[in-house]
């Protein structure tokens, strides 16, 4: 249950005070779209990082990052606190952002015509961007649950030219949280077919009361993971993060360019450790707020379009919508767009899986969703 005594960040500021912004979620549109789809958070930073902000332009702290691990200590202070995960920071290396990172490391452990396996639907730059770096991608299906498909996992690793599995852990679009069980067996499989496990954390702080984020690197030795608190805090124009190797896996850090540190911004590895160390209450206050806008949207689904079906999320603040008993082809977002004025993910792009589906961002207020399912609801009617 979401805490009610708890703000609520998505309330906070107007429509029209966030169409003030000129980041990619306000100027892709035409101004009548409203717009529900790239992950930007329709709330104000965490006081901790305006804080830390404030007192870096001050001070004129705005030079390169320092070549160091003040970064992943950072992030090991939080994984203890939240998780329980005793981090090593030794077997780490800073990146501009988690897609540089996943990408440096795929490119490190596979070749050009090898297979990258993608559990699908799944966030798309992980196999757009891999197919262009001239890797095979194999998606895998998840359950009709949307969970990990153990056994389709299994079969695709044996079969494939496998080198890598790419993991979205908590699972973007379908907001799933694996649990440790179900990790530890991506574990065993991954091992028997010699394949290392490379996985996206990012959304692993905006877990909601209800589910427990599990980090990979908490269930197995090998492999490596790539995080940052970009997602979590709304920082994405504040670029930093990290890989994490594993004991096994440490080499595999060793192995990446060290150039890699130069591409993080400093004043992002401020702003984002300013978060991890200061932003907690911000952040429950946000979860809290992903918890009963996911209730409310369940709510306004049912009453306005009752074809559509969601399952509410277990994390992550993106809600993911089976769209297909609406008739409206295998991109209703297209649809939604043109007719309604309301822009959505598209659930095609998020690969096999995706048909017929949309991806809403839950981050916004109330007010905002219910318009948004009203411009929805109108393309019906």
């Amino acid at each position: 249950m979401a805490d009610s005594s708890l703000p609520e960040p998505f309330e906070e500021l107007s429509l029209d005070e966030l169409r003030s912004r000129t980041s990619i979620k306000w100027s892709m549109f035409d101004p009548d779209v409203l717009p529900l789809w790239v992950a930007e958070m329709d709330a104000m930073p965490a006081p901790a990082v305006t804080e830390a902000l404030t007192d870096a332009l001050h001070r004129g702290d705005l030079g390169y990052p320092p070549l160091d691990t003040s970064y992943a200590v950072a992030l090991a202070d939080v994984a203890a606190r939240r998780w329980g995960w005793a981090l090593d920071v030794s077997a780490t290396q800073n990146v501009a952002d988690v897609l540089t990172g996943v990408f440096a490391a795929i490119e490190l452990l596979t070749e050009r015509g090898d297979a990258v396996v993608v559990p699908s639907p799944v966030y798309p730059p992980l196999h757009e961007f891999t197919r262009a770096m001239g890797r095979d991608v194999v998606p895998v299906p998840l359950t009709p649950e949307g969970r990990l498909d153990l056994g389709a996992i299994d079969a695709t690793l044996g079969h494939a030219r496998a080198k890598v599995l790419l993991l979205c852990s908590p699972h973007n679009p379908t907001g799933t949280v694996h649990t440790a069980d179900e990790l530890r067996g991506v574990a065993t499989i991954a091992e028997e077919h010699g394949v290392e496990v490379l996985v996206d954390e990012i959304h692993g702080l905006l877990v909601p009361d209800g589910a427990s984020f599990v980090p990979w690197l908490t269930v197995s030795d090998r492999g490596l993971v790539v995080t940052s608190a970009s997602k979590a805090y709304n920082l994405a124009g504040l670029k930093a993060a990290v890989v994490v190797g594993g004991e096994r896996s440490r080499g595999r850090v060793e192995a990446l360019p060290r150039s890699l540190g130069y591409g993080m911004s400093h004043v992002g590895a401020i702003a984002q450790m300013a978060a991890w160390r200061g932003g907690d209450t911000w952040l429950d206050a946000v979860n809290a707020n992903i918890a009963s806008n996911s209730a409310w949207l369940a709510d306004l689904l049912a009453e306005r379009i009752p074809e559509v079906r969601y399952r509410p999320v277990e994390a992550t603040y993106l809600a993911w919508l089976d769209c297909t008993a609406l008739g409206l082809g295998e991109d209703p977002a297209t649809v939604f767009l043109e007719r309604g004025r309301v822009a959505l993910n598209a659930g095609p792009t998020f690969g096999p899986g995706g048909e017929g589906h949309v991806r809403i961002n839950l981050a916004a207020g109330r007010a905002t969703l219910t318009e948004a399912v009203a411009r929805m609801a109108s393309v019906l009617a």
